[in-house]
């Protein structure tokens, strides 16, 4: 399974100004793969260590951060001579050994000459106290879920995301047949590595809900694992009503949607901490289109969006005929898993961050903006080919400069004011900023 990300590691191995890496993600979305693979393919050897259920591995930590004997005690825990130059040292589960966490800063102080990477979850979350996170000494990429993109090459389509990327109109109009049945597949499976390989595999779409299902129950236990009783009651009611928030035609999230009486106070740090862990993305409104957008959000209106439009069917309950071939269900929630797609699509295949905007009197919203190559993008995503863009064409006009952008099921093309972008060509950053 190729991931992009495989490139941007390729050059961090060859930076001249190289610093410890941190792959941070949520679990299950590939993390431990990726660093073995680009160390079984970029290196000589690979000195592994997982500090999940390894204490002698990490009382080794406890005990300080002399670099020579902390490299001789991963050799033996790996069972390989770490060679500087030739060797990738890998740490796993990194979140369960905070020390080892703070050792990056000493191996790149002491041992700048090293590779080595780091693999967690919950980084931040888990710091304790006598122990810091390396900033400043470390260089950090996040992992998502495969994209659309990714998808393709997974299951076979190469050629089609090579034409996607090759942004021609033409080609994309004669390849929709083909290009938006794949697409209503991704909804369906989503980007989760497990679940998109147990698809591939067989072509069984049952497949990858089943894994889906498992992702979710762990999820599930991981949270009890690390709060307690009650913060798990809060982080699992607000993990609970994604799907009815994003449900709804107004999705902004309201606490008093997780139960009847539910205030702000007692779930805001459920949110924090869902977000920290990677399993959701929060998207804020912003006041107006202002440069950056982050000095004109409004810390008191969001939505939350799933990490996976692939788990966030599975949490909905959504079947495969729905999804496929837009049932009743599906027509009902359609919006929703587009809008998920998008958002997901613009965090890990465009590296943005998101925001939306609504009217003070709620009469009138942009789904997302974004801010890139010194423009601000509003966005408008239509699940089919419903065109109507009242509340862009308004936006646009209010605000000059902006470069409206609707992401549909209609074909490539320029309306003066505003692009039309086919939503399985959303990769293709080209084709819209």
């Amino acid at each position: 399974m190729d991931r992009d990300l495989m490139a941007r590691l390729v050059s961090w191995k060859d930076s001249k100004r190289r610093k410890p890496l941190i792959l941070n993600g949520a679990r299950q979305v590939g993390k431990t793969w990726l660093l073995r693979e680009f160390g079984a393919t970029s290196f000589r050897s690979v000195a592994y260590v997982n500090f999940d259920g390894n204490p002698a591995l990490a009382s080794s930590f406890d005990a300080g951060y002399d670099i020579a004997r902390l490299i001789t005690d991963i050799q033996a825990d790996s069972g390989t001579r770490v060679v500087e130059g030739e060797t990738l040292v890998i740490f796993d589960e990194v979140q369960e050994c905070p020390k080892a966490l703070t050792s990056l800063k000493y191996f790149r102080e002491n041992a700048p000459g090293l590779h080595v990477a780091a693999a967690g979850s919950l980084l931040g979350l888990t710091v304790h106290q006598g122990t810091g996170f390396p900033v400043g000494s470390v260089n950090m990429l996040d992992l998502f879920p495969l994209t659309f993109g990714e998808f393709l090459d997974a299951t076979g389509n190469g050629m089609l995301r090579e034409l996607v990327d090759g942004g021609d109109g033409r080609s994309l109009d004669a390849f929709s047949s083909r290009l938006t049945p794949l697409l209503k597949q991704y909804y369906y499976v989503g980007g989760m590595p497990e679940a998109v390989s147990a698809f591939a595999e067989g072509g069984v779409l049952r497949d990858a809900r089943d894994v889906q299902s498992e992702i979710l129950g762990s999820y599930r236990l991981d949270i009890s694992k690390h709060l307690s009783p009650l913060e798990t009651e809060h982080v699992l009611s607000v993990w609970d009503s994604i799907p009815a928030h994003l449900s709804r035609e107004n999705k902004k999230f309201v606490f008093g949607q997780i139960r009847e009486g539910a205030r702000a106070r007692d779930y805001r740090s459920a949110i924090s901490w869902l977000v920290q862990a990677g399993l959701a993305t929060r998207v804020d409104r912003v006041t107006k289109p202002g440069v950056p957008l982050s000095a004109y959000v409004d810390g008191g209106a969001f939505k939350l969006f799933a990490l996976d439009v692939g788990l966030l069917g599975a949490m909905a309950g959504l079947d495969e005929r729905s999804v496929l071939s837009g049932g009743a269900v599906f027509t009902e929630f359609k919006g929703s898993l587009v809008e998920q797609y998008v958002c997901q699509q613009l965090v890990g295949a465009c590296g943005l961050t998101p925001y939306y905007w609504s009217a003070e009197n709620s009469r009138g919203e942009v789904d997302f903006l974004v801010q890139g190559d010194g423009a601000t993008y509003p966005i408008e995503v239509k699940a089919e080919e419903n065109l109507r863009a009242k509340s862009l064409r308004a936006f646009s006009e209010r605000y000059e400069g902006v470069r409206p952008r609707r992401f549909s099921l209609s074909g490539l093309r320029d309306e003066g004011w505003m692009r039309n972008v086919p939503l399985y060509a959303m990769g293709s950053e080209a084709l819209w900023r």
